[in-house]
């Protein structure tokens, strides 16, 4: 299951490259268990074994999530992403989209650096005095641009997490449904108390040629959701959507 990965060198923007699937090996122990619980999750959901598909996590730079970037749980959220890429991408690597009301440039985070780069980047675009608000149709537009130009065969699953609903919601909705077209699925993850009424919403959009998104509520507290349940919540559709997306022609059958 795992696969041997490419050095790669210290973090930056993120080129496009081709998904190429070569066997994965070399994991980091942080990173094994996280792994084989996201391959269970995988399992459950019925994605088929082998399956290669492009990992991507977005996250929300907006001000209100400024908590959930000093306690790690992005920097966690960011771990899990690559416990899926190392199911799923070729080269276990996951690009990494931070947005508010701008988008920023996309990094990869990669099996042999990933610790503290979510930090990093944070600080890179200047820390909390900077953070913005919320508008989710630039971040899916850098998703589908990077995804696009990378030439990739395989379907994407999008891992989105945010804390609220977007300030750009017609936008957001025109974007998914058209996104719809694409083999890109968009796995919602919102955090905070309350659960993110517009995700729900985004759940159940009409006029989709396929139902290309989930959402699941990580809850206030999502650095101690157990990680079995965080996989459940973002794998639990994609299995199915793959099947509706090769019935409808949006993916190879």
């Amino acid at each position: 299951m795992f696969g041997r990965f490419k050095k790669t060198e210290p973090v930056q923007p993120a080129t496009a490259r081709a998904l190429v699937c070569p066997p994965l090996t070399g994991v980091p122990a942080g990173l094994i268990s996280l792994a084989k619980t996201a391959g269970t999750s995988l399992e459950k959901a019925g994605v088929p074994q082998g399956l290669r598909a492009a990992v991507y996590l977005v996250v929300d730079r907006s001000w209100s999530m400024r908590g959930y970037f000093a306690d790690g749980s992005v920097q966690g959220l960011a771990d899990q992403a690559l416990g899926l890429a190392v199911n799923l991408d070729d080269d276990g690597t996951v690009p990494l989209v931070l947005f508010d009301s701008q988008p920023y440039p996309i990094v990869d985070i990669s099996l042999d650096r990933y610790q503290g780069v979510v930090a990093d980047q944070h600080q890179l675009h200047g820390g909390a005095p900077t953070m913005g608000g919320t508008q989710y149709a630039i971040a899916m537009k850098a998703v589908i641009e990077h995804y696009r130009n990378s030439g990739a065969a395989d379907p994407a699953l999008v891992v989105f997490q945010t804390d609220g609903a977007p300030q750009d919601a017609d936008t957001t909705r025109l974007q998914l449904a058209q996104a719809s077209k694409l083999p890109i699925f968009w796995s919602f993850v919102g955090f905070g108390p309350d659960e993110v009424d517009f995700l729900k919403q985004l759940d159940r959009l009409p006029g989709r040629v396929v139902d290309n998104a989930s959402y699941f509520h990580a809850g206030s507290r999502p650095r101690n959701l157990p990680d079995s349940v965080l996989y459940d919540g973002i794998t639990g559709e994609f299995g199915r959507w793959l099947t509706a997306a090769r019935a409808k022609g949006v993916l190879p059958r």
